[in-house]
């Protein structure tokens, strides 16, 4: 097992915790991971759900949230490695990568579309950037790319497999269409092209997998295939470090394999979600009421869309459980029990047993 370096700083776990939106990850969850020694992620989607004027001033709400999560973070995690997860498809995507420059992030994880732009929106700072992929031609596109206009590299790359959590970097036949080893057989390749551009550079690229790593048998099982380390979202939901409310955790706690399906999104992927009466409502067609535009996605039609994502976020980190959008990874149906941080790391890396072999 070998930890990767962000910046100067060395993780004591090869892992990242996902950034899940809105305020699911937010500063007190990626402190205290980064205090564990792994890499604590923010997102920045509707970060300032929480502040009284979100409504009339969103974006100003969202910038202000920006650099107070961190600051909550970083009162946990003085020197640990936190950073932030910023979305291609926000309106107001440069505004928030610059935000997260400013308020000191050691790395911006980018996906929800190809982040094109993300070299020279961290220009001249320490913090580095990592693109989102999920499969080997999206990693050959953006690299590629970052090569050409910006004669630079990636720092870390995510890969992000189909069994992820809310939005997926898949169509839907090409969800239906990846076995378990075909999608192994794309990690692999994927490695390979990440390792053709660091050795161009003469540096050391991070890869990391991502989606449906729940057990340490997973986490075994992606380093067998030639990755640097994990990311894990949906099992630090139900911690008690995580700002979500009880019953949130609680629906993964009580979701069966069943209950978790592919759902429709207005940001036009697909995404992965517990079926709730809400959703079962959209998949039936049925357009749902939504409050006046908060303009987060660059694309988008209030008009149009079948529910405003915005408002199914809030209500299910707020704990309307019947009403939100419960979004989650496809293994979220094995939460039996609220933990902990260090105990989730601890089971992920099977440290017991480590410190059992070890004496």
């Amino acid at each position: 097992m070998k930890n990767f370096k962000i910046g100067d700083k060395l993780t004591r776990f090869p892992l990242i915790q996902g950034g899940m939106g809105v305020g699911i990850s937010l500063g007190r969850l990626a402190g205290t991971v980064a205090k564990e020694g792994g890499i604590g992620i923010i997102s920045t989607a509707q970060i300032g759900y929480r502040e009284k004027d979100f409504d009339q001033n969103t974006e100003e709400a969202n910038q202000r949230a920006i650099l107070s999560e961190m600051k909550k973070a970083r009162r946990i995690s003085p020197d640990g490695i936190i950073g932030y997860n910023i979305m291609v498809a926000l309106k107001e995507y440069a505004s928030h990568v610059k935000a997260a420059v400013h308020a000191g992030a050691d790395l911006i994880i980018s996906g929800a579309g190809l982040p094109t732009e993300l070299p020279a929106l961290v220009s001249g700072s320490k913090t580095k950037i990592a693109p989102i992929v999920s499969t080997d031609k999206s990693a050959k596109v953006i690299l590629k790319y970052w090569e050409r206009k910006y004669k630079r590299t990636a720092d870390l790359v995510v890969i992000e497999g189909p069994q992820a959590g809310g939005h997926l970097g898949f169509h839907k036949e090409e969800l239906d269409s990846y076995t378990p080893e075909a999608y192994d057989n794309e990690i692999r390749k994927i490695v390979q092209t990440v390792k053709s551009y660091a050795a161009k550079f003469g540096t050391e690229i991070p890869v990391v997998a991502a989606g449906g790593i729940a057990t340490h048998e997973d986490v075994k099982h992606v380093l067998d295939l030639g990755v640097d380390g994990v990311q894990v979202a949906t099992r630090f939901i139900p911690t008690e470090e995580c700002d979500a409310d009880i019953r949130l955790k609680e629906s993964l706690i009580h979701a069966a394999k069943d209950d978790i399906a592919i759902v429709k999104s207005p940001v036009g992927m697909p995404g992965r979600a517990i079926m709730n009466p809400f959703m079962q409502h959209v998949m039936a067609g049925e357009k749902i009421p939504h409050s006046p535009c908060h303009r987060c996605l660059a694309k988008c039609s209030p008009g149009e869309i079948p529910y405003c994502i915005t408002d199914k976020l809030i209500a299910a980190v707020k704990g309307d459980v019947e009403n939100g959008l419960l979004f989650c990874g496809a293994k979220a149906y094995m939460a039996d029990k609220i933990e902990t941080v260090h105990d989730v790391i601890a089971d992920l890396f099977d440290t017991e047993s480590e410190c059992i072999r070890l004496s």
